[in-house]
């Protein structure tokens, strides 16, 4: 029986997936073509060739992992919708197909005693869409609440949490500004569009949802420490104009309003306009949390970070990125720092005061490449450490004034993970690719037991 993590009585546990990292049948049920699709089949792109074609099999095996979901014991099930599912085209008349499909899981889900938490996009835009401009068209965004609406008319008696967009930053960053992920655009700053045009999506989104119904609406947003390399005033400088770009230029329209520093003068459209859309209110934030990192001037020689691996920018930046020194990495070499999960959490208590809804943790995970042994299980001691420090770290934020009401594990099951193919394995059950046989790993057992204890 693992140690009780002093949380809430009725704090949410939760497991989270994306459509294309997990579904597969992407010729089926009359899906469209995506980006990642497209991406995929460029050479080069994805490691050893590999694509989402078949993933876990997921759109076959669905009733299989929400038993395991379950077993588990979890309250929730944070899955994406993917978008050509519904619109293969991105617009226009819905296919009942592809509604039929979430129709059915979610039928599962809460038969099966699981709060279904739907996240609208995660990064699977509709090839077609893509062909008109993707998110450096305004119309995009547009495109993004009619599908909202779509969704929220057939699935909103059944959702308890609503997600319009997951990590606009990631989508902004390295799938327009670095061209590592879809739909590999090398733009440097002049990607800053995209990160516009994604938040006004969500907020139009919002407004959609809530108009057919929807209640319990946030947003999954990527967010990090940023820590300076030094204390000289040059990385100081750095950090803050780094902060403001990966964090605040994502969290302050939503909440406050307004773009930090002088961003909203770079954005298009009319943008004070636009900002009163963004800022639509939540009921809650939810915060996607992996490890901080270290920011120095250029020319500073910080130790390389993982994340821009094979990512060279395309224009130079104002700052240089590391990782932290002298802590435990993952086998995707990144920093495990629970304590930042804290400082996260924290900041934006701090920094939104009585304009931030309640939080909510919608990813946290961690990357081991995990084998079944001779004995069948699957032994992941490291990933059972992982989550309980950053359980006892959420803990420690509410210890700390800061309402949050829920953590979600990423992820259910090992998945395709983009540009690294299925090198790297997040999931609490182990899948075999070439057989999709489900190994539920010992952490798995951990997460249950830790579930059951609290009464």
């Amino acid at each position: 029986m693992p140690d009780r993590v002093p949380l809430p009585s009725d704090f949410l546990y939760g497991v989270s997936t994306a459509s294309y990292q997990i579904e597969g049948a992407v010729d089926e049920g009359g899906r469209g073509r995506s980006i990642w699709d497209t991406f995929c089949a460029e050479p080069g792109r994805i490691m050893n060739g590999e694509t989402g074609d078949v993933a876990c099999d997921h759109f076959h095996r669905y009733a299989e992992d929400v038993a395991l979901m379950r077993e588990l014991g979890v309250d929730a099930y944070r899955f994406s919708i993917a978008w050509p599912r519904i619109q293969p085209t991105g617009q226009g008349v819905a296919n009942q197909s592809g509604l039929d499909f979430y129709d059915r899981l979610v039928d599962e889900l809460v038969g099966a005693g699981i709060k279904p938490a739907v996240t609208l996009y995660h990064w699977d835009l509709p090839q077609a869409l893509q062909d008109k401009g993707g998110w450096l068209n305004r119309e995009t965004a547009q495109r993004l609440a009619e599908y909202a609406g779509i969704v929220a008319d057939r699935l909103g008696d059944r959702v308890h949490l609503w997600m319009p967009i997951n990590e606009p930053v990631v989508v902004t960053m390295f799938g327009h500004a670095l061209g590592v992920h879809a739909p590999g655009e090398r733009l440097g700053f002049e990607a800053l569009p995209v990160a516009h045009h994604q938040l006004l999506g969500h907020g139009l989104a919002v407004q959609a949802l809530r108009a057919a119904g929807a209640t319990n609406i946030g947003i999954a947003s990527n967010h990090q420490p940023s820590r300076p390399a030094s204390e000289s005033a040059a990385d100081q400088e750095a950090t803050a104009t780094y902060d403001a770009l990966v964090n605040w230029m994502f969290a302050d329209p939503v909440l406050r309003g307004t773009y930090p520093n002088d961003i909203g003068d770079g954005m298009p459209g009319p943008v004070g306009d636009d900002l009163a859309v963004i800022s639509s209110p939540l009921d809650w934030y939810g915060i996607n949390y992996y490890q901080p990192t270290v920011v120095g001037a250029p020319g500073s020689a910080t130790a390389p970070s993982p994340t821009l691996e094979g990512a060279e920018p395309p224009v130079d930046l104002p700052f240089e990125l590391g990782q932290l020194a002298g802590v435990p990495t993952t086998d995707f070499g990144w920093a495990v720092v629970p304590d930042g999960l804290t400082e996260m959490l924290t900041t934006f208590r701090d920094r939104y005061g009585d304009a931030l809804p309640p939080l909510y943790v919608t990813e946290s995970g961690c990357s081991y490449h995990d084998v079944v042994g001779p004995d069948g299980g699957v032994h992941d001691q490291k990933r059972i450490a992982y989550h309980d420090a950053h359980l006892r770290a959420v803990a420690d934020a509410i210890d700390a004034g800061v309402d949050v009401r829920g953590y979600f594990a990423w992820s259910l099951i090992d998945n395709f993970e983009w540009a690294a193919g299925y090198a790297e394995r997040f999931g609490l059950v182990h899948v075999d690719f070439e057989t999709q046989r489900r190994t539920p790993k010992d952490s798995y057992r951990w997460f249950q037991e830790l579930i059951a204890a609290r009464g």
